[in-house]
C-alpha cells in the first residue's frame, strides 16, 4: 500500500503532520470522505428518516437503507438481519437482555478470559439476575483459547457461547469457525455471540460461512463515525429477542390495550437515531473494501514482525510482551509492560514529548490483566493502515528517553 497516499485521505494528519498515531484498537482515524458524508447529510438533507412525506427525508431514508444494504453485503448477511445501534456495547446488551426470556436457572452461559467488558459484564450479570451458572474459559500461557477446555465446558444446559474473534489486549485471532464448528457437533442447540469489534477493520468477515448467530461490531473501529454499531443476527434468532427500547418507528400500531411491532430489523431500533452518522457508514465501509483486505492484513502483519523484533532487540527483558508469538496468530495490537515504569506514566510521556499516542490501561479487560496476565497495566500500541515503520522506530527512541526519564 501507498501509505503517504493513505495518510493525504485524513485531515488530522494535514493538520498534525507530526503525530503518530498508534491507538486505532481504541478508535481509528476516520479519512475526509467518511467526514464529507456526514456534512452531506446535514448540509443537504437534515430530515428525520422513515415515513417523512417529503424530499429530504425520503432522500435520508434512501442514504439510510442503502448503508444498511452495504454493510449486509459487508458482512454476507441480508439487509433485514442487520441493526443499526450505538455501537458494540448496545449491540451486545441487547442480546443479553432480549433473551432473558429464553433463559432458566438450570442453564449455563460461557464466556472467555480474554473477553472486553462489554462481551463479560452483560453475561455476568445476566446470569446473576436469571440464577444461571457462568463458566469462563480460560487462555493458554502463550495467550490462545483454551479450546479443548471449552468443549469440556459445554454440556447440554450451555445456552450461550458468547465470544471475541480477536482479543483487543493479546492481538488472539480466535479460530471462530472452527470453534463453532466444534461447538455445534457437540451441543447444536447453543446461540453463538461474536464480538467482532477489533475484527471487522482487520478480516474478511461472512457471518454465513461462520455460521453465527449474532454478531456485534462498531463504525468507530472501522474508519466510520462514533455512535454507530451494528448488530447482525439470523433472522429466526432476531425475531426471538424481546426488544428492550420500545416508542417511536418501531411499532406498526398501537391501541390503549396493546402494541404491535414493526417486522426486522426496524422492531429492534426504537427512536431516532444517529442518522447522519449510519449513512456515513456505507462510505466507510467502501474505503475499506476498495482498500482491500489481503493488503490490509500484509501491512498489518510487516508491522507486528518488525515491531515486535525491535522492541526484543532493543529492550530485551526489560519489556513483556502479551500474546502469541505467531505472528499469524494475532492482529495489529501489542500490550506490554516496561520494567516497573506504570503504563500510563509512558503514554504521558510518549504524548507530552513527542505527540505519540498509545493507550495504557486494563483497556476494559481488567479480569484478564488481574487474574490472568497478573499485572495491574499494560500499555498497548495499535497499529492501521496510515502506519509506517517510521512510526515504529520513532516510537522506539522515545521509548528510550521514557525509561532514563522513569528509571
Amino acid at each position: 500500500m501507498n501509505i503517504d497516499q493513505i495518510k493525504r485521505d485524513y485531515d488530522i494528519f494535514t493538520r498534525d503532520e507530526n503525530l503518530i498515531y498508534l491507538d486505532s484498537c481504541a478508535t481509528s482515524l476516520t479519512p475526509r470522505i467518511v467526514t464529507a458524508k456526514l456534512l452531506e447529510y446535514y448540509n443537504s438533507y437534515n430530515a428525520n428518516i422513515a415515513r417523512g412525506a417529503y424530499k429530504i427525508s425520503t432522500k435520508a431514508t434512501e442514504e439510510f437503507e442503502l448503508s444498511r444494504k452495504t454493510v449486509a453485503n459487508f458482512i454476507n448477511a441480508t439487509s433485514s438481519e442487520i441493526v443499526f445501534t450505538s455501537g458494540t456495547t448496545m449491540s451486545l446488551n441487547m442480546i443479553a437482555h432480549g433473551l432473558s426470556a429464553q433463559i432458566s436457572n438450570t442453564d449455563n452461559i460461557i464466556v472467555t478470559a480474554m473477553e472486553h467488558h462489554a462481551n463479560f459484564i452483560p453475561w455476568q450479570q445476566f446470569c446473576k439476575s436469571q440464577n444461571a451458572e457462568f463458566r469462563i474459559v480460560p487462555i493458554t500461557n502463550d495467550g490462545l483459547l483454551d479450546i479443548n477446555k471449552l468443549l469440556e465446558l459445554i454440556d447440554k444446559n450451555t445456552r450461550i457461547l458468547a465470544l471475541t474473534h480477536i482479543s483487543n489486549v493479546l492481538g488472539t485471532i480466535n479460530p471462530i469457525k472452527e470453534i463453532i464448528q466444534k461447538v455445534r457437533a457437540k451441543n447444536p442447540k447453543i446461540i453463538i455471540v461474536i464480538d467482532a469489534a477489533q475484527s471487522v477493520a482487520h478480516l474478511p468477515i461472512d457471518v454465513t460461512d461462520l455460521d453465527c448467530d449474532f454478531l456485534a461490531f462498531s463504525m468507530h473501529k472501522l474508519f466510520g463515525p462514533t455512535g454507530v454499531g451494528v448488530l447482525y443476527g439470523k433472522k429466526e434468532k432476531l425475531e426471538k429477542l424481546t426488544p428492550i427500547f420500545t416508542g417511536g418507528e418501531m411499532i406498526q400500531e398501537v391501541t390503549s390495550e396493546n402494541t404491535e411491532f414493526r417486522e426486522l430489523p426496524h422492531r429492534l431500533e426504537a427512536g431516532t437515531p444517529n442518522i447522519a452518522g449510519v449513512i456515513a457508514t456505507g462510505v466507510a465501509i467502501e474505503y475499506v473494501v476498495d482498500i482491500g483486505f489481503e493488503k490490509i492484513r500484509k501491512h498489518e502483519k510487516e508491522l507486528l514482525t518488525y515491531c515486535i523484533e525491535k522492541l526484543t532487540k532493543e529492550f530485551g527483558n526489560d519489556i513483556k510482551i502479551f500474546g502469541p508469538k505467531d505472528i499469524n496468530l494475532r492482529s495489529g495490537a501489542i500490550s506490554f509492560t516496561f520494567k516497573n515504569h506504570h503504563p500510563h506514566d509512558i503514554a504521558s510521556i510518549l504524548d507530552d514529548k513527542k505527540n505519540i499516542a498509545i493507550r495504557a490501561g486494563q483497556h476494559c479487560a481488567m479480569p484478564l490483566h488481574l487474574e490472568t496476565l497478573k499485572v495491574a497495566a499494560t500499555a498497548r500500541i495499535s497499529f492501521s493502515i496510515y502506519n509506517t515503520k517510521k512510526d515504529i522506530n520513532k516510537l522506539i527512541e522515545e521509548l528510550k528517553e521514557v525509561d532514563k526519564i522513569l528509571s
